[in-house]
């Protein structure tokens, strides 16, 4: 997947993925939402998601709403807070260790 936003190209291709996240549905349901985080070379975080139609991901087509795809840019405060909440911490610690500290 790629597309270009705020005149950045982002590619799912040439992006190293650091984790995914489903929420358990099958892809054939309407509530099916899958998301992965990625880091561009550039050091740029982003999502790519997709999801049914009765997802966030979901495009309204008429009178009729289907399933859908995106990409969203993350700050890289963003990022850490998304693999925070969906990655196990060995997914994600090697990119955000200056942000982690010790309890």
């Amino acid at each position: 997947m790629k597309r270009i936003i705020g005149g950045k190209l982002y590619r799912t291709e040439t992006s190293q993925e650091i984790g995914t996240w489903w929420n358990g549905y099958s892809t054939s349901d309407f509530e099916y939402c899958e998301e992965k985080l990625y880091l561009t070379s550039k050091g740029n975080f982003f999502l790519a998601g997709s999801g049914g139609a009765k997802s966030h991901y979901a495009q309204s087509h008429g009178n009729a709403t289907a399933g859908g795809e995106a990409i969203t840019p993350l700050s890289r405060e963003e990022a850490f807070q998304w693999a925070q909440e969906h990655l196990e911490p060995e997914d994600y610690a090697e990119y955000f260790s200056d942000l982690i500290e010790d309890a």
